[in-house]
């Protein structure tokens, strides 16, 4: 991602997730690699969206656990299996089905 110094690590993890199309997710780990990071930047990236306030806007459900698990939710896990579900993406057992199928790669061009 181009390097903003005036840009909080939050707003560019909220800009990225935005990139995410309706019925499909991604993953933490992937928007943490998007933004150059390294180790456990994943776990920065979940508290970023766990502190998201700009949603629906930035649509913070539709990011996942890399192995196919939905994963936590500010306002619930029902209610973020509720909001993918009603996208189409099929939830069972608390993990995504078809997870390769409807996984969305992000990157940061534009």
């Amino acid at each position: 991602m181009k390097e903003d110094s005036n840009i909080s690590f939050a707003d560019k993890v909220y800009a990225l997730c935005k990139k995410i199309p309706k019925g499909r997710v991604s993953t933490y780990k992937d928007i943490g690699n998007a933004l150059g990071g390294y180790g456990q930047v994943y776990r920065a990236v979940g508290v970023a969206l766990n502190r998201n306030s700009h949603a629906p806007i930035v649509p913070c459900h539709r990011v996942v656990n890399s192995n196919g698990n939905v994963g936590g939710f500010a306002h619930g896990t029902k209610n973020k299996i509720k909001l993918l579900k009603a996208e189409g993406i099929q939830v069972v057992n608390g993990k995504i089905k078809e997870f390769k199928k409807v996984f969305f790669i992000i990157t940061t061009s534009k």
